[in-house]
């Protein structure tokens, strides 16, 4: 072994001290060295971090197919001829051998799902693309080896899964689904136990506090890393840690696990960039940051349905009151959010918990079941159920079944204009870049909910779609690129750039992007409304979108967005300045504030 760095030992220790016995951690250390050797430490990838330029797809490998081809290659086929100029990253969804929940009942995380491809379809898409692998790593299949390995009494899989008493009381675990968190196997001896399984029976919890399974986890990782995984999404994390009498979900040791694996990650393969998916209130997801120490990225679980009441109920109160506190959660510049309106999950209502009440959450149910959609419950461990995701296309969602196809794409690509205007990285689902409805079809043959937005398509017919103007697959994916290929240029629009929200009236969103280095600023407008609606702002400037002057005074029709560029006055310009260098005065002495109250050393410079 090379020369290791001291301080990433000791970073180790530190972590691994917060989690593990103290008779463990210097065995762990050695095995996280042999591993970091193992994959190469550095050789994969130097420093890179997200700009204006990053623009994630989200899809299954085989969203788009095409006969005798494998649909990793159809993808890469895909992306190569439609998207070059138009995305970045491409985050696919889970792609191993899996028994159920479409890939995330995972049988081996270190195959590639034969029926998808092989690690070759991986590479050659790598080489076109960043990548973003799924690391489903709270939970396993019951068909995995590690399971059967633990069903038979071998050593090495040996506290590998966690063994519940079914008589103790749970209902202080916070559940996300109404399914039993603990399901009955037998052993090959003939014993009966009970397993943890937060989402399903067929999703068998991994018990973390085994030092065996860090290490597992920590393999895996570094596996996907080396294999052209930028992005790694740790996929349900905060639930890695069970302990009982607490809610078993963002425990400390799970954050510490999470900071262990970017430190190790930032070591080895450097670039790797850590993006959390917790589905939880906003404040409990943004928790993920630490202190800029853990995710690089956190999914930006509130806006997608706080979005979408907005545009229900053409009122805007309750979008801009959250938007306007979102400045100072992310630890610029090492971390941001990932911003999505869609995925295939469906939109998750817990996020909104703090900012709409229960009769506003109802509405957005009631609407989504009137629309043909579904509505799945969590148990709240008093024995009652509460809404808990929203299973419906997002475009289907936002529109009315008799809405021209002009008006539909005209309310979608307002939704995807204000996803796009956000502080952060956009992420954009495949069947949101595409245009596509809600898949009936798929979800009652299937009898899964979430089948709605995961339709199958087939290359030759999409293509064919793509091709024709006045298809509402063309004019959002057409609309889409447009509006990607003017954010693109623009340094407002950056991650690293501020963001101011404003208030317009209830009828329009309004926010502004500014690059400080280039003075480069955007005001965003948008009409949440289907009546037209006049603003004034104090700037002159031209209109990205349409390519109008603005010369104080517009007025934008219904669901017209624009993305007004303009420069400050002299006097404005000096007023922001120093506001400016207030709020980053401010926001630092909190900072050492902080420190001192929680006894924190102050960190060494290098």
């Amino acid at each position: 072994m090379g020369a290791v760095n001291p301080e990433f030992v000791l970073r180790l220790e530190s972590l691994l001290s917060r989690v593990y016995p103290k008779e463990h951690i210097g065995d762990l250390i050695k095995k996280i060295l042999h591993l970091g050797e193992k994959w190469n430490y550095g050789a994969h990838r130097s420093q890179q971090w997200v700009d204006g330029t990053n623009i994630y797809l989200i899809t299954y490998g085989d969203t788009i197919s095409q006969p005798d081809k494998p649909p990793l290659a159809t993808l890469n086929h895909f992306a190569h001829q439609h998207l070059n100029d138009t995305i970045s990253d491409i985050h696919i969804l889970p792609m191993y051998p899996y028994s159920s929940d479409d890939g995330f009942s995972v049988i081996d995380y270190r195959r590639i799902d034969d029926h998808l491809g092989g690690w070759s379809d991986i590479h050659h898409l790598a080489a076109n693309f960043n990548l973003m692998f799924d690391c489903v790593i709270n939970h396993i299949s019951r068909s995995s080896d590690w399971l059967k390995g633990y069903i038979n009494d071998e050593p090495y899989y040996r506290d590998y899964f966690i063994d519940a008493n079914p008589e103790l009381d749970y209902s202080r675990v916070v559940r996300p689904r109404a399914s039993p968190l603990l399901t009955p196997f037998i052993k090959a001896d003939g014993t009966e136990l009970y397993l943890w399984t937060t989402f399903s029976e067929d999703q068998i919890d991994i018990n973390f506090k085994n030092p065996q399974v860090l290490l597992e986890s920590i393999d895996v990782i570094l596996q996907y890393a080396a294999s052209g995984g930028q992005s790694i999404r740790l996929d349900a994390i905060g639930y890695i840690w069970k302990e009982m009498g607490t809610p078993c979900i963002h425990r400390p040791q799970a954050h510490n696990i999470i900071k262990l694996w970017r430190t190790i990650l930032d070591e080895v393969i450097p670039g790797t960039r850590i993006i959390t998916e917790t589905n939880v209130p906003h404040h409990e997801n943004i928790s993920y940051f630490g202190e800029g120490d853990e995710a690089h990225m956190v999914y930006q679980f509130a806006l997608p349905p706080l979005t979408l009441h907005a545009f229900l109920r053409q009122d805007t109160r309750t979008l801009t009151q959250w938007a306007q506190g979102l400045n100072a959660e992310a630890h610029y510049p090492k971390t941001t959010y990932f911003n999505f309106l869609s995925s295939h999950d469906g939109i998750g209502l817990r996020p909104t918990e703090t900012f709409l009440d229960d009769n506003e959450r109802k509405y957005l149910a009631q609407e989504t079941q009137r629309k043909e959609g579904r509505v799945s419950y969590k148990d709240n461990g008093d024995g009652t159920h509460s809404p808990y995701e929203l299973n419906i296309n997002y475009l289907s969602a936002i529109t009315e079944v008799d809405d021209s196809i002009e008006l539909k794409a005209n309310k979608f690509l307002a939704a995807q204009a204000l996803l796009l205007s956000f502080m952060g990285v956009p992420a954009i689902y495949i069947h949101s870049l595409l245009g596509s409805e809600n898949d009936l079809e798929g979800m009652h043959q299937s009898g899964l909910s979430r089948r709605i937005s995961r339709k199958k398509l087939q290359l030759d017919d999409v293509e064919k779609e793509l091709t024709q103007p006045g298809s509402l697959r063309s004019r959002v994916f057409n609309g889409i690129k447009k509006l990607i290929a003017i954010r693109r240029t623009r340094p407002a629009f950056s991650p690293q750039a501020g963001q101011r929200v404003f208030e317009l009236g209830d009828k329009l969103f309004a926010l502004e992007r500014y690059d400080p280095k280039s003075e480069n600023r955007i005001s965003c407008i948008f009409n949440i409304s289907g009546q037209s609606q006049t603003f004034k702002l104090a700037v002159e400037g031209k209109d990205l979108i349409a390519g109008e002057q603005f010369t104080g005074q517009m007025r934008l029709q219904p669901w017209q967005v624009v993305w007004i560029e303009h420069k400050l006055k002299a006097p404005e310009r000096l007023g922001r300045l120093r506001r400016w260098r207030k709020k980053i005065f401010i926001s630092l002495k909190r900072s050492e504030a902080n420190r001192l109250l929680t006894g924190r050393p102050r960190k060494a410079k290098r």
